[in-house]
């Protein structure tokens, strides 16, 4: 009897045990559960301690409230110049309605993957080669905003996409390589034409800049030695008409006549001595009564100057 009873308390503590387990219920932070009761949504659990009715209530669904990456897998995408392109992305959504993730669709992470790459092929087939690897944010932003439109229904909200690989055929690779060596060689050869037209600019203006520093230096040599010549003249001119004065002066003097006489002689005499040096023939004057008449006024001009 009293195994009977102790067998009996022992399922009773059991069902307690059991009662509470089903009863209390401790959700961690950032998630969130779904409660349905006989069947039907009845609430969401937040975090923290809950109660539940067991047997009754049951935990439908768990919801993390993280963002969550979700891997796009790779697919081929046809571009509007019929070129084939394999796409590989990743995308980044956030639960932020727990019941309609529950209840929205079946599925709620397979069909953000499948409007994704649906979405991404329609907006591919759209471009050119050439673009897609050029307008990666145009085609980040506009799958974000037609796959969150639609995950609203879904209780889900789509951040952001990223395109991580985009893989063109490997004969699209190597004419694409070939192309960009032949416009870096083409950069190349125009920057060494820059360079030597450069360079010919430089000579041509240092040449001119070098002649006209040439000629401009000559010229004022030639005007510098000008004005030297003038300087000179003008200084001969000044004193041959000094000279002229001051013998004129003297000739006014008195006996200023008689002096210039006397000069004259003087001079007559040794050029026709300078000349009878130097000369085998016999120079005679064609007229001896001018010497004679130079030789007695100056023998009159010395006697005056004695008597004086």
């Amino acid at each position: 009897m009293a195994s009977g009873f102790g067998s009996v308390a022992l399922i009773f503590f059991i069902l307690a045990i059991v009662f509470v387990v089903k009863t209390v219920n401790v959700v961690p932070q950032q998630h969130a559960w779904v409660v349905e009761r006989l069947g039907k949504y009845h609430a969401t659990l937040g975090p923290g301690l809950n109660i539940v009715i067991p047997f009754i209530d049951r935990i439908a669904y768990k919801h993390i409230l993280k963002e969550i990456p979700l891997d796009v897998p790779p697919q081929v995408c046809i571009t509007r110049d019929n070129t084939q392109l394999q796409v590989d992305g990743v995308l980044y959504f956030q639960v932020t309605d727990p019941m309609r993730a529950s209840y929205g669709s079946s599925n709620y992470l397979a069909a953000i993957t499948q409007l994704a790459q649906t979405t991404l092929r329609s907006v591919i087939g759209k471009m050119e080669l050439d673009k897609t690897f050029e307008e990666r944010d145009h085609i980040n932003t506009t799958i974000v905003n037609a796959i969150d439109e639609s995950a609203a229904n879904w209780g889900v909200k789509v951040l952001r996409y990223e395109i991580k690989d985009l893989t063109p055929p490997k004969e699209i690779l190597h004419a694409m390589q070939a192309q960009i060596t032949a416009e870096r060689e083409k950069r190349a050869l125009i920057a060494a034409s820059e360079g030597r037209k450069q360079e010919q600019i430089n000579i041509a203006n240092g040449e001119r800049e070098a002649s006209i520093a040439k000629s401009e230096g000559e010229m004022q040599a030639s005007i510098n030695r000008a004005q030297g010549q003038a300087g000179a003249i003008l200084a001969i001119a000044e004193a041959s008409a000094e000279a002229l004065r001051k013998t004129a002066a003297a000739i006014r003097e008195p006996g200023g006549s008689d002096a210039v006489n006397l000069k004259v002689a003087e001079q007559y005499v040794n050029a026709f001595a300078q000349l009878a040096r130097t000369n085998n023939a016999i120079i005679v004057p064609a007229n001896l009564s001018d010497i004679s008449g130079l030789i007695a006024s100056a023998m009159q001009v010395m006697k005056s100057q004695q008597k004086s």
